[in-house]
């Protein structure tokens, strides 16, 4: 039934065919009995497939934007109650999950060989999430795996964002010859994990100061956060010397912890 449908380019379609690979990825979930999971663009169903056979007693939740794919994969698993096919954009469906019936559980999964031009936004989506996945695998372009991994000095705005609710790690690499159609680029299956930071730390005043923090990456600290607002230039550097840091010094030798820290400070 999936033979005669083609990936479409304009919706980032890879499938990922090397069946090690996927075996790795229903691996590293750490699937347990009653786990739901949120599968991100099922396509063929070849994770899909993997899911069950690890646990036959997941629910899972596949969201897959292709209609053609949608309805295939419907009738592939039409007798297993336990998989749940969504038509629909994932940026769209996650949200309204949590505001229906559908998704009940306390805790769930998301997994998903995602486009690589949604990374962005779906992991601003999850971030903005009141309730958040409790582990995330997902495959992804290499090199922004390794952005989202980066620890000091190699901080950066995507680094700073997705750590501050996750804690990230790179599982393993894939070739690019391992998908259908091939990108142009290897991917990275990351690991996402929930951090329970008993920091009290609001989140819009979190992503507004390293918003303006690693603007300009090459700038100093002092320069982007002070001159940003225009406030008293002493006033600013005092501020950051009783956080902790050095006002000569770059965003990109910042730690997660500081980078909280600097909120109690009313810096911005």
């Amino acid at each position: 039934m999936f033979k005669k449908i083609r990936a479409k380019k304009s919706l980032g379609q890879n499938f990922l065919m090397n069946k090690s690979k996927l075996r790795k990825i229903a691996d590293v979930l750490e699937l347990k009995k009653g786990d739901t999971v949120i599968e991100i663009g099922s396509g063929h169903g070849e994770l899909t497939e993997e899911l069950r056979i690890k646990n036959k007693e997941l629910r899972i939740i596949a969201i897959e934007k292709d209609t053609e794919f949608a309805k295939a994969l419907k009738e592939k698993f039409s007798k297993d109650k336990n998989i749940e096919i969504i038509e629909g954009d994932v940026l769209k469906v996650l949200p309204v999950l949590f505001g229906g019936f559908k998704l009940q559980a306390l805790s769930f999964k998301i997994v998903g060989n995602i486009p690589y031009y949604i990374t962005g936004y779906l992991l601003r989506i999850v971030s903005e999430l009141e309730l958040k996945p409790e582990l995330m695998i997902l495959t992804i372009q290499k090199e922004v795996a390794q952005r989202i991994s980066a620890k000091p000095p190699k901080m950066n705005l995507l680094a700073a964002s997705v750590q501050f609710w996750a804690e990230p790690k790179i599982i393993g690499y894939i070739s690019k010859k391992d998908f259908r159609p091939a990108p142009k680029v290897d991917s990275a299956i990351i690991k996402l994990k929930a951090t329970s930071d008993k920091q009290q730390v609001k989140s819009e005043n979190y992503y507004k100061l390293i918003k303006i923090l690693f603007k300009q990456p090459r700038k100093t600290i002092f320069n982007n956060l002070c001159g940003a607002k225009k406030i008293d230039a002493d006033k600013c550097r005092k501020k950051l010397l009783k956080a902790g840091i050095n006002p000569s010094d770059r965003p990109q030798n910042l730690e997660m912890g500081k980078l909280k820290e600097m909120l109690k400070y009313e810096i911005i």
